[in-house]
């Protein structure tokens, strides 16, 4: 079957995205519309990972004429029989027109998988035989999170509620394997299934991508991450988190403080010589024990090996995410990083110390407990500007004696003055006091 991608976003802004591949790639006897529609083709499956029988499965959404089926399962998806059909697709909350073609046979798919109130009218000769806005109450519909970061996840899934709540559907989601325990234990309220099932209504892809891609409207650098399933999923309001309960006893009875060193990439992590070694004996020195709960206790990336303080006890290796959330639920606070431990301590209310130059302060969760050299070069990551597609570790100073200096000129005194405000704030008593 023919297939035929239309945007609903101006095909412009996407040109900007792909101009050096198009500039590569395009013959000098192909068309502009049938380089766009194999770059659609290319990127959908990329982005994805979904095999072609993806692309082409059954819409099992009928309608009053025969061949003429429509879903919204993969964006919006439309199957046009043979014959002399006007197909006027537009937004129904803004009158806009996204297509208005005629169209004999073949596929329509949407470029766009955020969610849009589509509105489908179909002519045949000039006379309307068919319209569709879409309407998710009482339908079944699936938020399908399974290529989300762990952060990412935790940040998006608030709204999966407020979804639910405002349109009154019968709502699934599909995650990655190690996350379903914890999200079970959090949202025990909505059903899990092991894959895309395209019966459904419609199917969303809540992901956290920069520039404009086929995920979110907009760059999800414009906004802070905990705001971003709000404008994937049209939701202005901002739900609150839930209340996680642990399962299991503390790991001891004694006081501890988690820390977690790595990060996706090295480039991220904390860079100040031996600054994890001295914050460690720091808060040793308070009478804490401090566990490292890093996946890994050594780890390289970048050109990097980043590995467990020496003094912290180690608690590194393959837990589940619930466990790894009843150890922070218990512990007195987490020093981290910008990573995805920093967003489980979150959500089960640990107070969270971020090490982190590489965003700006409201990009992630708020924590009082940020730590960053403003002072030096920082906030790359959430430049609109920067083109981070490559393997340039530092897009500013890549190479030079300045690269990374966001992470690596953080003060070990800065960070023990924000955990010192931290116990303050909470009113925490070190054990070394308790001992006297």
């Amino acid at each position: 079957m023919r297939k035929h991608f239309f945007c609903a976003k101006n095909i412009e802004d996407y040109r900007k995205v792909y101009r050096t591949i198009m500039e590569k790639e395009k013959s000098s006897d192909e068309t502009q519309e049938d380089f766009d529609q194999r770059f659609f083709l290319s990127h959908v499956k990329g982005l994805f990972k979904v095999p072609q029988e993806v692309i082409d499965s059954k819409i099992y959404g009928e309608t009053n004429i025969d061949g003429l089926r429509l879903d919204f399962n993969f964006g919006l998806r439309l199957d046009v029989p043979e014959g002399n059909f006007h197909v006027v697709i537009s937004d129904a909350d803004t009158d806009e027109i996204f297509f208005d073609k005629y169209i004999s046979g073949g596929r329509l798919l949407s470029v766009e998988q955020y969610f849009i109130r589509w509105r489908v009218e179909i002519f045949l000769d000039d006379s309307k035989v068919f319209e569709h806005t879409l309407n998710l109450e009482g339908q079944k519909v699936l938020l399908a999170f399974r290529q989300s970061a762990m952060g990412d996840l935790i940040a998006l899934l608030p709204f999966a509620r407020e979804f639910k709540r405002r349109h009154h559907c019968e709502l699934s989601i599909c995650l990655p394997d190690y996350m379903c325990e914890f999200v079970a234990h959090l949202y025990p309220d909505f059903p899990q299934v092991d894959k895309i099932n395209f019966k459904t209504y419609a199917t969303y892809y809540p992901e956290m991508m920069m520039a404009d891609c086929l995920t979110v409207p907009m760059d999800i650098r414009n906004m802070p991450m905990e705001r971003a399933g709000g404008a994937i999923l049209k939701l202005e309001t901002l739900p609150a988190k839930p209340i996680f309960k642990p399962i299991t006893p503390p790991v001891t009875s004694e006081p501890y403080v988690c820390i977690g060193v790595q990060a996706s990439s090295a480039r991220k992590t904390w860079l100040y010589p031996k600054g994890w070694d001295i914050v460690v004996d720091y808060l040793k020195s308070l009478g804490y024990r401090v566990f490292c709960i890093d996946k890994k206790a050594e780890e390289t990336s970048d050109g990097m090996t980043i590995c467990k303080p020496d003094g912290a006890e180690d608690f590194t290796g393959d837990f589940s995410i619930m466990e790894r959330a009843n150890m922070l639920y218990n512990a007195e606070f987490f020093v981290g990083l910008s990573s995805g431990l920093a967003w489980v301590a979150n959500a089960v209310d640990c107070p969270v110390v971020m090490i982190c130059g590489f965003t700006q302060d409201w990009f992630e969760f708020y924590t009082p407990y940020r730590v960053a050299n403003r002072l030096v070069c920082n906030g790359c990551l959430t430049d609109v500007r920067v083109n981070f597609i490559g393997k340039v570790i530092c897009p500013y100073h890549n190479g030079t004696a300045r690269e990374l200096e966001c992470q690596k000129k953080i003060h070990p005194r800065q960070v023990i003055n924000a955990i010192e405000r931290l116990i303050i704030d909470r009113n925490l008593t070190p054990p070394i006091f308790n001992a006297r």
